[in-house]
């Protein structure tokens, strides 16, 4: 089987755009929260979602850890 080879820099650009729907999910809901001033259930949908981006991103990392991907000092 080949292994496939990844480079620091693409897990670089995934980690940094995972964090940035985070943090945009993030600020939907508050947009959310005032718009619709409590009421709707756009809030929660996009709380979930960050939730889900979050524990995506620490899935993700603890896979590239154990992969070899990337090592205690940072991306290899």
């Amino acid at each position: 089987m080949r292994r496939i080879l990844y480079t620091g820099d693409a897990m670089k650009i995934v980690v940094v755009a995972i964090l940035i729907a985070i943090v945009v999910a993030l600020f939907t809901a508050l947009v959310f929260l005032y718009r619709d001033a409590g009421r709707g259930k756009r809030v929660v949908w996009m709380l979930t979602l960050r939730v889900g981006l979050s524990i995506t991103l620490v899935v993700f990392l603890i896979v590239s850890y154990y992969m070899g991907w990337i090592g205690p000092g940072g991306i290899r």
